[in-house]
């Protein structure tokens, strides 16, 4: 393996990474995976606990099916460009539909990022063709992340992520984060609520007929693993309904069973406009996004055929690729018959009450939340003030459990300095008992070492 190792690090520029000390050290390299294992170059294996690095491979590594489907797929036909349907591409779309009441429309793309971008889009025609181009500004939530484009940094609550790559796009405004741990009105009782009503302060600071969507995170993921407080999302819902604001929400993370339901905002009782998917569509099998609508957002674009401004004049290449869709068809079955998503809420419960009981024995831990098996544990140098603990001791409990064989995540500079102090946990929906409690005592001890 020396001459691959040697070749990326001549080559390949990796993400979201500092290159400087692979002039001392050697690059990782993986180059195996099973189940919920991983093998490097090196031989080392490791537990992988954020499936796949950022939260993807939902149904686990090494999938021979998911390859057969696939392939098979390919063969058929491997591509066509979406202004015409395939057999795959049909076929799910009906399937994803019928997890989705009040949901009709799947538009296909190939990431996280484009998906979003293709709602955005669609509400800027939506605000030129139906509201005199007025209803244009998108809301997004500081800390929540919708992508790596520049309107999905336009949209990006998350100041380090964002830091160098201005300026943005205008009518991206930001509203409050819903992290009560770190309540902007100090310890209340109606957390929630207040939240909720700090985007209704806005709309009206903005002008409510020229807000044209709120864009959300049903859990916000990279900025700390946020459940929504008691009474948020029925009071969200409420504010969009009242304004006539349409309501998208980014599921690029949570979707496909991750949060212990198909999509995490059905723990909420709310009906969304839009919805976005990508990660666990496929489980990083294939490249596939979807972008998905109501029939009455579809409806605002179907208009007389001789109009050449009344479709969404939009197109994804690789939304043409047929393998995605194939893929997503297998993802499905193999959650469905498994019954992974009942297996993501019963180890949810598992991996959140670990954590819990962390905090019983480390001080450092400040809160253990999440949903599902989607969860976070804030680690804070004082519990009585709630200051951050420093980034470095976080990053080096990640690296500890690396060297010990699991691995976990951590925020990588993402918010403002000082609140990247989240460790970050989603492994695949198959986990079991045995993984999860090996991948929480393997924290324990990495929090012993470094914290003491």
């Amino acid at each position: 393996m020396s001459g691959v190792i040697e070749a990326d690090r001549r080559h390949v520029w990796h993400h979201l990474t500092q290159h400087k000390p692979y002039e001392t050290i050697d690059p990782r390299v993986m180059i195996e995976g099973i189940g919920m294992r991983v093998w490097d170059a090196t031989g080392k294996e490791h537990l992988d606990a954020v499936s796949g690095g950022v939260w993807t491979v939902n149904i686990g590594y090494g999938r021979e099916t998911m390859a057969d489907v696939i392939r098979d797929q390919l063969l058929k036909l491997n591509y066509f460009a979406g202004a015409s349907g395939s057999v795959p591409g049909a076929l799910f779309a009906q399937r994803l539909i019928e997890k989705m009441p009040g949901m009709s429309r799947v538009y296909y793309s190939n990431s996280g990022s484009e998906a979003n971008e293709k709602v955005w889009k669609m509400v800027r025609q939506i605000s030129h063709r139906h509201h005199g181009g007025k209803k244009s500004k998108i809301l997004y939530r500081e800390r929540d992340y919708h992508g790596t484009t520049f309107g999905a940094l336009s949209a990006g609550g998350q100041a380090q992520r964002n830091a160098q790559y201005g300026p943005f796009m205008p009518g991206f405004v930001e509203v409050p984060h819903c992290l009560e741990y770190r309540s902007q009105w100090g310890p209340v009782d109606d957390y929630g609520e207040r939240a909720a009503n700090a985007i209704e302060d806005v709309i009206l600071r903005e002008g409510p007929d020229t807000v044209g969507c709120l864009c959300l995170e049903p859990i916000t993921a990279g900025g700390g693993i946020i459940t929504p407080p008691e009474g948020y999302w029925e009071r969200v819902q409420d504010i969009c309904r009242k304004y006539d604001i349409l309501l998208h929400i980014d599921e690029v993370v949570c979707g496909m069973g991750r949060t212990g339901t198909w999509f995490g905002y059905q723990h909420y009782d709310v009906e969304p406009d839009f919805v976005t998917l990508a990660k666990g569509v496929a489980s990083g099998y294939a490249a596939i996004s979807c972008t998905v609508t109501t029939e009455a957002v579809f409806d605002y674009f179907r208009d007389d055929a001789d109009d050449p401004l009344s479709f969404f004049r939009d197109i994804s290449t690789f939304g043409g690729c047929t393998s995605g869709p194939a893929a997503a068809l297998e993802n499905m079955r193999i959650l469905e018959e498994e019954k992974l998503v009942d297996n993501s809420a019963r180890m949810g419960e598992r991996l959140i009450g670990n954590l819990q009981a962390l905090m019983e024995k480390h001080a450092v831990i400040g809160e253990a939340r999440g949903q599902g098996l989607f969860a976070g544990a804030e680690l804070v140098s004082d519990r009585e003030s709630r200051e951050p603990a420093p980034e470095a001791l976080v990053k080096a409990v990640v690296a500890d459990c690396m060297s010990n064989g699991v691995i976990i995540g951590a925020q990588n500079r993402s918010l403002s300095a000082g609140l990247n102090n989240t460790l970050l946990f989603a492994p695949a929906l198959i986990a079991t008992e045995n993984d999860i409690d090996e991948i929480t005592e393997t924290v324990d001890a990495a929090l012993m070492r470094i914290f003491g």
